[in-house]
């Protein structure tokens, strides 16, 4: 019923309906890239090269490019960011061959799209909160992260419909239409609720809010600093589960792509039924039930690699989905509560950190499940929970609840939020 009420509000309801929409262009998009790829070339290979390819600007603006990323900081601005994704999304089907210059021309699309994207998520991030009052930024953070869960489950199914009327590469001109769906939306949106993208003046001057520093802003809230890298080590160890589980499933079930399936399945419904109870928790000790989450979520891991039969891998999967709200929507609500220099800075952070982890994991970690895929899910599981467990007692012994406070937070009349 919270998500009803929210859903009233004009504002959100267009948000909500156009970035559901994107996100699941989105699945639609991930899954194309790598079928074009892997059926133009064979190679598994170029297939890990095109993740890294479109992860490396969110990197890369995530560290050295804070003043960049902080010039987008308006929903006007945004729009314009969507706008060129439709045109490099539509564009690249028509450009597209089946050769080696198809491959290339394929990757610099990928590139471009990468880098609008890390202009563009970050900024949404942190522009969400300014829509709702204050006591309900958990809420609306629950609700889209509600939208990434149904897309994930939306995704794969939709995409095999839809290739029995059009091609892999035509994929890509859909999601173009979806992010023209966004631009509009954030057009309309920059017009209306010019303020709650910063301020009037923001939106028609075209000066940028103010790029928080980093290292600065990460000393300044310590325990957000050590939820961020908590959650670096966690997307690292997750290639474990991305890549090892096709393998675990062939050499300790002896089954195939159906199972795969049913195992992704349970962990999408247990996200589902997740979300609901991340985003109506009551405020007040976030980094326990974020440190928590994670501690359950690697022990489930972990089991998986030991687990004997196949029924008690689908209920792990289902535990695994179960508590996975509770990390991103914990994080980002809390992130949300702060002033909007601060909260950009620290989401642009935490996507960095992720997506580091993540590409890092995925170029090293399959050396793991290659050599064991059990007892990668075993080492990977381990680490996490170990991990979160530290994180917990480290935070709990040598941090002080409210040793710091946002930076500016009474400045930009939000309210403060207790580390």
């Amino acid at each position: 019923m919270s998500y009803l009420r929210l859903l009233r509000q004009r504002s959100v309801l267009v948000l909500w309906l156009a970035q559901s929409l994107s996100v699941l262009g989105d699945r639609l998009y991930a899954l194309a890239v790598m079928w074009v790829v892997y059926a133009a070339t064979g190679s598994a290979s170029l297939m890990g090269l095109v993740a890294v390819v479109e992860s490396l600007p969110y990197i890369v603006l995530g560290t050295v490019g804070r003043h960049a990323v902080a010039r987008f900081s308006t929903f006007g601005r945004l729009a314009w960011v969507d706008a060129a994704r439709a045109l490099v999304a539509v564009a690249l089907p028509f450009l597209w061959s089946p050769d080696v210059w198809g491959v290339a021309l394929l990757l610099v699309g990928v590139l471009l799209l990468g880098t609008l994207g890390a202009l563009f998520d970050p900024n949404l991030g942190a522009l969400v909160p300014d829509l709702v009052e204050p006591s309900r930024v958990q809420q609306v953070t629950g609700l889209f992260d509600l939208t990434g869960r149904i897309a994930r489950i939306a995704g794969p199914a939709s995409i095999g419909l839809l290739l029995l009327v059009v091609s892999e590469v035509q994929l890509f001109a859909l999601n173009g239409i979806t992010f023209a769906v966004s631009a509009v939306a954030l057009g309309w949106l920059a017009r209306r609720y010019a303020t709650a993208a910063g301020s009037e003046e923001v939106e028609r001057s075209g000066r940028a809010r103010p790029a928080a520093r980093a290292w600065p802003t990460v000393r300044a809230h310590p325990r957000v600093g050590l939820a961020i890298g908590l959650h670096g080590v966690a997307l690292f160890c997750s290639a474990v589960t991305a890549v090892g589980m096709p393998a675990l499933l062939a050499t300790r079930y002896g089954t195939g792509a159906a199972v795969y399936g049913l195992v992704t399945a349970a962990v999408g419904i247990g996200a589902l039924l997740g979300n609901p109870l991340a985003s109506n928790r009551r405020s007040g000790g976030w980094l326990g039930v974020y440190c928590a989450a994670w501690a359950v979520q690697g022990v489930a891991t972990a089991c998986m690699g030991l687990a004997l039969s196949l029924p008690a891998l689908v209920l792990l999967a289902t535990v695994t989905g179960l508590v996975t709200p509770a990390t991103s929507v914990t994080l980002r609500a809390h992130l949300g509560a702060f002033a909007p220099a601060e909260r950009l800075r620290l989401m642009s952070v935490d996507q960095t950190v992720i997506r580091a982890g993540g590409t890092a994991g995925m170029l090293l970690l399959p050396f793991l499940v290659d050599a064991s895929p059990r007892g990668a899910f075993v080492v990977g599981g381990v680490v996490v929970a170990g991990v979160a467990l530290g994180a917990l007692l480290v935070a709990s012994r040598a941090l002080r609840p409210d040793a710091v406070l946002p930076v500016s937070a009474a400045a930009h009349g939000r309210p403060v939020a207790a580390e």
